[in-house]
């Protein structure tokens, strides 16, 4: 190394600080095991000693391992006059950057690692000083990448924004950049910030009353059925009281009220009730002599004289903006026969809890569980042709009738989407049952009614199923696609892995091996190619394309599946192809991804999310291996739009039906997303397992680009996509609009 290079790099290393000491000062206490620490609650907090940041631009680099996912860190500068805090989520296994700018006079620093109970361990924590210029150019990249309101904005445009926001502000423009930039580390927690959430985004969306009268039209039924039993008059008086007032407070009246009542309780009621009556020109009361809430389901229909209904349960509400947000999206989707909404749950002070923000129609997902909730308006026209479900104990079990009406509708559409419609409002608040139902029986009926084949059993969690898809006679033949470059000690263990672990024998390995010039590599090639008569190795003699080698190796596949495989992949179980096999061979099916875990057992891939930081990223990526996701969505079969070509089966048919991936414009990035999504146009349900589970070896911190070409390309490659799918890059309908596309966590928008 030459004196000048030397002096340069003794220059950057002053630009490195990091602290000495890590001093507890509350709520944390040591492991067992060296560099282990144990949170004893929601704010546990380290004094930072030495050698504090360097004042001006820094960044601040944190590579953190917890026991509890989506944690926040928030580190803390302190000066005699003034205290500024950070927000970052830390995720497991990969080293969190952020931007800093750091005031003269900082004498305190502190870290608090998490905000939850549990356990961590802190690997890395430095500050880097950066130059202004270098600094402001990191912001606006992940502006344009992360925030909503710059994305894929060039940077001049960014800044030009910046600049006139600035000017009518009477503020600097840097300033206002780093207010945009703190926003896309705010992760906003459904269970901890969703109170915030219900004051700063949901209350700012309330409809106009211009925008109510636009929707004036809309005729709607709402029925108040369920059990309402007990001696306890105020408690009756209460469940009800919530529903009606809801009623009461709706933006858009309901042209039909019905309220469904015993006459015993009607008798005991009725002065109470004839106040409402005169509220609630709208509401009658009827006295039912129907002993289940089927029975009574079916005389509310009855009675009802409008084109849509709401079934609403004692004690539950309708949210105030409910009929409106029906409204307006059964005016956009005249097609649709049910629609689906948002739903929270409310607590026994009627606090709002719990949010369930659905995806849109999602019929892999609704074999799995119940996902449409209580927040469903159908159109009644619809429900009194359907035939009623059998008698039994489930009359009762209005989640269960409420299944067995959308299984019904689903037979009755077929696979067709249309006549379902998500409306992406919080328009219900329920309160919760006290226990899972079991709908493995009902589910079992409807893949009955449909002649299917499939078998439905006891999912991965209470109130889920897994269903089983038959295996085709004969078994398929799979043509499993592993292209490779030198580098054995990654593609042995693969290669290995997949001959002796996986019970699904019936399968070709076609090893596709793009210049590789390490010995070993090559013997190991030709030594397992004579082991094992599965194994073909082909040698793609060109630059590297990753969709063109794969390309040349599916032009060549026997088999009428086709895997693409990565190098660094090592199935867990050995039931994973026959998972794969089983769902791919559904002819409405299209692309089929599984479940992949780093070799820290974080999930690394939990099905594709379109939108994720611009582009697409991987669901629940950091997640702990046994936590189940938002929604449970960890642990149930489900349609997605994208899934990850690292461990990805599609029908070799479909494959060319769609001309295979982009050799021209996506040579290494987004080309599997942009197969799925050639897929899914093409008119298949693109579908994720968790009961395939793989290793991915892939490297949990990659970093990104590191050459001028290679970013040179990358871009090029971004660019292609937005310009061939940018409006459905930003709408996911597997996903939810209110959230986030920043993170990969659930977390709110």
């Amino acid at each position: 190394m030459n004196k000048t290079s030397s002096r340069r790099d003794h220059a950057w290393y002053l630009h490195h600080r990091r602290p000495k000491a890590l001093v507890p000062l509350q709520q944390l206490a040591p492991g067992d095991e060296a560099g282990v620490w144990h949170s004893q609650g929601m704010e546990p907090l380290f004094q930072l000693k030495g050698q504090l940041p360097w004042p001006g631009w820094n960044m601040v680099e944190v590579d953190g391992e917890s026991s509890v996912s989506g944690i926040v860190a928030t580190l803390t500068l302190e000066s005699t006059r003034r205290q500024i805090t950070f927000d970052f989520p830390v995720r497991r296994g990969k080293v969190t950057k952020r931007l800093i700018y750091v005031p003269f006079g900082v004498k305190k620093v502190t870290f608090a690692p998490m905000n939850a109970a549990g356990t961590f361990t802190l690997r890395h924590f430095q500050f880097v000083w950066l130059t202004p210029m270098f600094a402001y150019n990191r912001m606006l990249q992940r502006l344009t990448s992360m925030h909503q309101h710059y994305r894929d904005l060039p940077l001049h445009d960014i800044v030009t924004s910046l600049k006139q926001q600035a000017r009518k502000q009477s503020r600097k423009w840097q300033t206002i950049a780093l207010e945009d930039y703190d926003s896309t580390f705010v992760s906003m927690s459904t269970r901890r910030h969703y109170q915030q959430w219900i004051r700063q985004i949901e209350q700012r969306r309330a409809p106009s009353e211009h925008d109510i009268a636009t929707q004036s039209d809309f005729a709607c039924s709402v029925l108040i059925v369920g059990a309402v039993v007990g001696d306890d008059e105020s408690a009756l008086k209460a469940r009800l009281n919530q529903s009606l007032a809801s009623l009461a407070e709706q933006s858009l009246a309901p042209r039909q009220a019905i309220l469904l009542l015993s006459t015993d309780t009607h008798a005991r009621l009725r002065e109470w009730l004839d106040e409402w009556r005169r509220e609630l020109a709208f509401l009658q009361v009827i006295e039912s002599s129907a002993t289940s809430i089927a029975g009574k389901r079916r005389e509310a229909l009855s009675r009802a004289e409008h084109d849509w209904v709401w079934y609403v349960r004692p004690g539950d509400r309708l949210a105030e903006s409910a009929l409106y947000h029906a409204a307006s999206m059964a005016g956009d989707h005249p097609e649709a026969q049910m629609l689906v909404a948002d739903e929270d749950s409310l607590d026994k002070q009627g606090v709002r809890h719990s949010p369930l923000f659905k995806p849109a129609y999602n019929l892999d997902l609704l074999l799995s569980m119940p996902y449409m909730g209580r927040a469903v308006c159908y159109r009644r026209d619809r429900l009194t042709q359907l035939s009623p479900e059998a008698a039994g104990p489930q009359d009762n079990d209005a989640d269960w009738l409420d299944y067995a009406q959308t299984l019904s509708l689903a037979r009755q559409q077929g696979f067709v989407a249309d006549w379902l419609a998500h409306v992406p409002h919080i328009a219900y608040h329920g309160v919760p049952r006290e226990e899972e139902a079991d709908y493995v029986g009902l589910v079992q009926r409807h893949l009955d009614q449909c002649s299917a084949g499939a078998r439905a059993s006891a999912g991965l969690l209470p109130g889920t199923q897994r269903v089983r898809w038959p295996m085709p006679t004969p078994e398929p033949l799979v043509s499993l696609l592993v292209p490779t470059r030198d580098g054995v000690d990654i593609l042995r263990p693969c290669v290995d892995a997949l001959l002796e672990r996986t019970d699904y024998t019936h399968f070709e390995l076609l090893i596709l091996d793009n210049q590789s010039t390490c010995t070993r590599t090559l013997a190991y090639l030709r030594e397992v190619e004579a082991r094992d008569a599965r194994v073909s190795v082909l040698h793609y003699d060109h630059p590297f394309n990753y969709s063109a080698i794969n390309n040349f190796g599916a032009a060549q596949a026997k088999g009428s599946i086709i895997g693409l495989i990565n190098n660094d992949i090592e199935p867990m179980e050995g039931t994973w192809l026959t998972e794969m096999v089983e769902q791919v061979s559904r002819p409405e099916i299209g692309c089929v991804g599984a479940k992949l875990y780093y070799p820290n057992d974080t999930v690394q891939h939990g099905g594709v999310i379109l939108g994720l930081g611009g582009m697409a990223g991987h669901a629940h990526r950091f997640f702990q291996r046994e936590e189940d996701g938002y929604m449970g969505r960890l642990k149930v079969t489900q349609n997605l739009s994208a899934v990850t070509a690292a461990c990805l089966l599609l029908r070799k048919s479909v494959f060319d039906e769609v001309a295979g991936l982009n050799e021209a414009h996506l040579a290494v990035a987004y080309n599997d997303v942009d197969l799925c999504i050639k897929v899914r146009e093409a008119g298949y349900r693109n579908l994720w397992t968790p009961f395939a589970a793989l290793y991915h070896h892939e490297s949990i911190s990659r970093g990104a680009d590191d050459t001028p070409e290679k970013r040179a390309r990358w871009l090029s490659e971004y660019a292609y996509m937005r310009q061939a799918w940018g409006e459905l890059l930003d709408s996911d309908p597997a996903y939810n609009p209110n959230l986030t596309l920043v993170h990969e966590d659930f977390s709110l928008r």
